[in-house]
C-alpha cells in the first residue's frame, strides 16, 4: 500500500495530458476485459434447446440481465456511497465471482446451469460505476469517458469474435467457451486495474471547473431526484428504449446477422470498430467546449441525431434502398450515439452545469436499473407474446420505436434543462441584486 502511494505521488507530477491518456487507455482496457466475462456466452447459439417453450439462449440472456438489473438497483446506494480507496479491491473481487460462475456454468448441465448466468451478471453490473469513479469530475473527463465508452461498442464485437474463433477454429465446447474467454483476459485485467490505481485525485482546478464529487446519503439522493425530476423522467424514457435495443443487438447479433443472410466471424468487430471510432471522435471533441451548459446542449443534440439516424436508416432499409450491412452499421451508430453519452458525459456535464455537489454513479445507476428492467420485460414479451417473430424483424421494429419516442423525448429534455438553467441564472441574479440593495 505504501508503495502504491509513492507511485501515485510520482505519477501526479506527470503532465495532465499524459495522465488523461493513461487513465483513458486503462479504463478502456479494464472495461473491455470485464466484457470478456460478461458477453462471451452471446457468441454461442445453443441451438435446438428449449425449456418451458422458451429458447435456452433466451433463458441465459434473461438470467444474466436479471442479475445485472438487480445489481443496478443495489448500485444506486452502493456506488453513490463507495469509498475511492476500495475501488480496485471491489473490481477484482466482483469479476472473480463472475468468472467462477462461468466455471460452474461450464460443468453443471443445462438447464440447471442457467442460474449461474444470474450469478455472473450481478457482480458485473457494479463495475461501470467503480471504473467511472476514477474518471469523473476532471477537466478531461469527456476524453477519458469517451475512450471508456467505446469499449461498450468495441468490446462486444471483439469478445464475440474471440468466442466464435474458439468455437469454430479450436472447437471449444459452447459451455466452456465463456470461461476460457475470460481466462484470456485475466492478466490484462490485473494490469489495467493497477494503472487505474495510479491515478491521482482530481486537482483543485478540476473541482472548480466541474464541481467537487462526493458520496451521497439517502437524503442527498432524494433531494437530487426531486430537483431534476421532469428531466430525469424524460432521460430515463430515452435511456430505457436505447438500453433495450442496444441489449437486443448485443445479445442476439449473431441471430440478427443470420436473419439478414450475413455469416462472418469478423463482421462484429469490423462494424463495431467503425462505430467506435466515430463515437470516440464525437465524444472527445466535447472537451473543447468549456461552457458546461453549451456542452450539455450539444450532448442532447447528439442523442437526438442518433435517434434520427436510426429512423432514417431503418426506413431506407425497409424500402430496400440500402444493404443489410449499411443498415446495421447506421442503425448501430445511431443507437450508440444516443446510448454512449448517457454512460459517459451526459450526467457529468449535467452536474457541472447546475453546480450540484453529487456524483455521476448514483444517477447513472438509477437510469441503468430502469433500462435493464425494461430489457428483461421486452425479452419476456417477445418470447411469450411473439415467439415466432425473428430477431431481425424484432430489432427492426424496436429501433423504429427508439427513433420516434426517443427523438421526441430528447427534444423535450433539452427544452426542460435549458429552461431550468435559465431559471437558476435568474434566481442567482435576483439574489445578488438583493444583497447589493441591502448593502
Amino acid at each position: 500500500m505504501k508503495l502504491m502511494y509513492q507511485l501515485r505521488a510520482k505519477v501526479a507530477k506527470w503532465p495532465y495530458a499524459v495522465l488523461s491518456v493513461m487513465a483513458a487507455v486503462a479504463a478502456f482496457g479494464l472495461y473491455t476485459s470485464m466484457y470478456a466475462f460478461r458477453k462471451a456466452f452471446a457468441a454461442g447459439t445453443f441451438t435446438g434447446q428449449q425449456y418451458l417453450h422458451v429458447d435456452y439462449k433466451v433463458w441465459l440472456v434473461i438470467a444474466q440481465v436479471l442479475g445485472y438489473t438487480l445489481s443496478k438497483f443495489y448500485g444506486i446506494r452502493f456506488i453513490a456511497e463507495v469509498n475511492s480507496k476500495n475501488r480496485a479491491r471491489y473490481i477484482l473481487t466482483l469479476i472473480g465471482i463472475a468468472w467462477l460462475a462461468l466455471l460452474a456454468f461450464a460443468v453443471i448441465p443445462a438447464p440447471f446451469n442457467i442460474i449461474f448466468l444470474f450469478i455472473n451478471g450481478f457482480p458485473l453490473g457494479l463495475i461501470w460505476g467503480l471504473v467511472f469513479g476514477y474518471l469523473e469530475g476532471r477537466r478531461s473527463t469527456e476524453f477519458m469517458a469517451a475512450v471508456l465508452s467505446i469499449s461498450l461498442i468495441f468490446a462486444s464485437g471483439f469478445v464475440k469474435t474471440i468466442g466464435r474463433t474458439l468455437l469454430s477454429v479450436f472447437h471449444v465446447n459452447e459451455y466452456h467457451m465463456p470461461f476460457l474467454t475470460g481466462a484470456i483476459f485475466i492478466l490484462p485485467l490485473l494490469l489495467f486495474v493497477f494503472f487505474m490505481e495510479l491515478m491521482p485525485a482530481p486537482t483543485t482546478q478540476d473541482q472548480q471547473l466541474r464541481t467537487k464529487r462526493s458520496p451521497m446519503n439517502a437524503a442527498g439522493r432524494k433531494q437530487f431526484l426531486m430537483r431534476f425530476l421532469p428531466g430525469i423522467i424524460l432521460t430515463i424514457i430515452i435511456y430505457v428504449l436505447l438500453t433495450i435495443m442496444r441489449d437486443v443487438r448485443d445479445n442476439f447479433e449473431v441471430e440478427i446477422w443470420a436473419d439478414l443472410g450475413v455469416k462472418s466471424n469478423s463482421i462484429y468487430t469490423n462494424i463495431d470498430s467503425v462505430i467506435s471510432i466515430i463515437v470516440l471522435v464525437a465524444m472527445s471533441l466535447l472537451i473543447l467546449v468549456k461552457k458546461n451548459l453549451k456542452a450539455f446542449s450539444i450532448i442532447h443534440l447528439l442523442i437526438i441525431c442518433g435517434c434520427v439516424l436510426v429512423g432514417v436508416s431503418t426506413t431506407l432499409y425497409t424500402l430496400k434502398l440500402i444493404s443489410p450491412v449499411s443498415w446495421m452499421t447506421m442503425a448501430g451508430l445511431g443507437l450508440y450515439l444516443g446510448y454512449v453519452p448517457y454512460n459517459a458525459i451526459f450526467f457529468e456535464r449535467m452536474i457541472a452545469t447546475f453546480n450540484y455537489r453529487s456524483n455521476v454513479g448514483f444517477i447513472m445507476y438509477v437510469a441503468d436499473s430502469m433500462g435493464y428492467l425494461g430489457s428483461i420485460s421486452i425479452l419476456l414479451i417477445k418470447e411469450l407474446g411473439r415467439p415466432n417473430i425473428s430477431w431481425g424483424n424484432f430489432f427492426k421494429e424496436g429501433v423504429m420505436a427508439v427513433a420516434i419516442v426517443g427523438g421526441i423525448c430528447g427534444v423535450l429534455s433539452l427544452l426542460y434543462f435549458l429552461q431550468s438553467a435559465q431559471k437558476d441564472k435568474k434566481n442567482t441574479t435576483e439574489q445578488e441584486d438583493g444583497v447589493l440593495s441591502l448593502s
